[in-house]
C-alpha cells in the first residue's frame, strides 16, 4: 500500500536552527530555439549559479509524473512536497485565498472573468479589452449589491479582468463546470453541476449572474462576466505538522501566496521587487526556519515567447545569489515549479532544473547549472514531491527511519 511521504515526516521531524531557502524561478525549464542550440538557461550568463553549482548537487524535478504538463498550483504543491495527485486545488480557492480571504468550510470560491457581451448576449471579448484595475476593481465592488437568500455574498476585486466571488451556506459544494466557453461569438455557458451535491451551488450561481447581468448592463466594456474553477475550501496538513517548520513565504503575486497560505506558510513582506523580496528575507530572517521566494518573470517570458526576455530574467535571478549567500542558509535550492519554453509558449512536461546546496549534500562535479548539466547530476530526475524530503535531511532535520 503506498504510503503518503507525509506519514514519515511526521515521525522522523527533528528540530535545530537550520534556515531552509527554496528560491522558485517559475517556469525556469526550457529548450532551444533551434536544433543543436541553447535553451534560455545555457545562454544566461549565471556566474553565481554556477558557483553554487560547484559547491552543490543538481538534477531534474518532475513536477506531477513523467509526459504530464502541471499547471502552477500542482507545480508548485509538488515542490512543497505534496503529492500534486492527491491534493487537488480548484483555481477558485487559489484565487481567493491569494487575495488573502480566509476561506471557511463550507465556502465555494469562483475566479470571474469580466466580459464584452453585445445586444444579443454574444461574447465579443472575453476579458473586457483587458479592462486596467482601476477600471473594474468599481465594477467588482458594485455587485456587493447582490442579495441571494440564504447565502452570504462576497466579492472581491483582484487584478484588470479578474475578480472573487465567494458564496458561504449550507449545502453548497464546488463541482460545477466554468460558465467561460473560452470562444468569441458565442453566448456564455450555463453552470451546470458535476454532482447532486452542487445543485445548490449551481442555482445561487445562476442568481448571482442574473442580478450581474443588470447590474452591468450599462457598462461599455464589463457589460457581463463568466465564473471559472468553482472550488470549496482545500483541507491540507500544514508545514508545521508535516515537518515542523516555521514556514515564510515571500510572492508577489496573489497567487502564489495564496498557494503558500494554503500550507501553512505565513505571507511576510509586500514586496513588488526581487530586491524588496531579499529586504523581507533578511528581515525576518531570525524568525523562520524555512522560506519560500517566488520569482513569476521567467514564466511569464516563457509564456510570451520572449527568449531573450527570459534570458535577462534568469540573469536578474543570477544577479541576486550573492544576496541570499550573504545569510548562509543551512540549504539553498534553486528550481522551478515546471518547465516554460519560449519555443512551446506554454508550460511543459519537461524535468526542471533543481540545484540542491548544503554541507553534506555530496556534490556533484558540475560546474554549471541549466538542462544539459542537470541530466549529468548527482540528484538525477526524481519527483518534485520528494524535493522537500531532501532539504530536510540536507538541513539535519529529519531523523533515522527503522531501527
Amino acid at each position: 500500500m503506498a504510503h503518503d511521504v507525509h506519514d514519515l515526516t511526521r515521525d522522523l521531524q527533528t528540530s535545530n536552527d537550520a534556515k531552509i531557502v527554496m528560491l522558485v524561478a517559475d517556469g525556469l525549464g526550457g529548450l532551444p530555439m533551434d536544433p543543436g542550440g541553447k535553451t534560455e538557461l545555457e545562454t544566461a550568463a549565471t556566474p553565481h549559479l554556477d558557483q553554487l553549482a560547484a559547491r552543490g548537487v543538481q538534477g531534474g524535478s518532475i513536477p506531477v509524473l513523467p509526459g504530464i504538463s502541471p499547471g502552477s498550483g500542482p507545480g508548485h504543491l509538488g515542490l512543497f512536497g505534496y503529492d500534486p495527485l492527491k491534493y487537488l486545488i480548484g483555481r477558485g480557492a487559489l484565487e481567493a485565498t491569494g487575495i488573502g480571504f480566509e476561506l471557511q468550510d463550507g465556502d465555494v470560491a469562483i475566479r470571474c472573468n469580466f466580459c464584452s457581451v453585445d445586444e444579443s448576449g454574444l461574447i465579443t471579448d472575453r476579458r473586457a479589452g483587458r479592462i486596467p484595475t482601476e477600471e473594474s476593481a468599481p465594477l467588482a465592488i458594485s455587485l456587493r449589491a447582490i442579495s441571494i437568500d440564504g447565502v452570504e455574498v462576497f466579492v472581491e476585486p483582484v487584478k484588470e479582468h479578474r475578480f472573487v466571488v465567494v458564496f458561504r451556506g449550507e449545502g453548497l459544494e464546488g463541482n460545477v463546470r466554468d460558465t467561460d466557453p473560452q470562444a468569441v461569438g458565442v453566448a456564455p455557458l450555463d453552470p451546470v453541476a458535476d454532482d447532486s451535491g452542487s445543485a445548490r451551488t449551481v442555482e445561487v450561481a445562476n442568481e448571482f449572474l442574473r442580478q450581474a447581468r443588470e447590474l452591468l448592463a450599462g457598462q461599455p466594456k464589463a457589460n457581463f462576466h463568466t465564473m471559472r474553477g468553482f472550488a470549496a475550501k482545500p483541507h491540507l496538513p500544514s508545514y508545521r505538522e508535516v515537518y515542523g517548520l516555521r514556514a515564510a513565504a515571500i510572492a508577489v503575486y496573489p497567487m502564489y501566496k495564496g498557494l503558500a497560505r494554503l500550507v501553512g506558510m505565513d505571507i511576510v513582506g509586500d514586496a513588488q521587487t526581487l530586491d524588496e523580496q531579499f529586504d523581507a528575507l533578511a528581515e525576518h530572517w531570525d524568525d523562520y526556519d524555512f522560506f519560500f521566494i517566488h520569482f513569476k518573470y521567467t514564466d511569464s517570458t516563457g509564456e510570451d515567447g520572449d527568449f531573450d526576455g527570459k534570458v535577462q530574467r534568469i540573469e536578474q535571478l543570477d544577479a541576486i545569489i550573492p544576496r541570499l549567500n550573504e545569510l548562509n542558509p543551512a540549504v539553498t535550492i534553486v528550481t522551478g515549479d515546471h518547465s516554460t519554453p519560449s519555443y512551446l509558449k506554454n508550460h511543459s512536461w519537461h524535468p526542471v532544473p533543481t540545484l540542491l546546496v548544503s554541507d553534506c549534500c555530496r556534490p556533484d562535479p558540475l560546474t554549471a547549472f541549466n538542462e544539459s548539466t542537470c541530466i549529468a547530476g548527482g540528484l538525477g530526475q526524481f519527483e518534485a514531491k520528494y524535493l522537500m524530503t531532501l532539504a530536510l535531511s540536507n538541513a539535519g532535520r529529519l531523523g533515522k527511519f527503522g531501527a
